[in-house]
């Protein structure tokens, strides 16, 4: 009957979803929380460059982490 093929679209969603989940997951862990900018139309795409123009470094995005100074906490010597 009709609720056989179940099993397999319910196989095939996972697969397609997976890979997609996955790589938006991935970018958020390797870039410290921030999810991958990417300019899928030209607004997009003129609003990274203006921030590259604005945050004076030429980058869109600009750590506001400090380095640590292990040496004040007696951790290395």
């Amino acid at each position: 009957m009709w609720w056989e093929i179940l099993p397999g679209f319910a196989i095939m969603t996972a697969c397609l979803i997976i890979p997609g989940v996955a790589t938006a997951q991935i970018h958020k862990f390797t870039n410290w929380g921030k999810e991958k900018r990417i300019a899928r139309v030209p607004y997009q795409y003129y609003l990274m460059e203006r921030d590259k123009r604005v945050s004076g470094v030429g980058k869109h995005y600009v750590s506001k982490v400090k380095k640590i100074n292990f040496q004040h906490f007696g951790l290395c010597k």
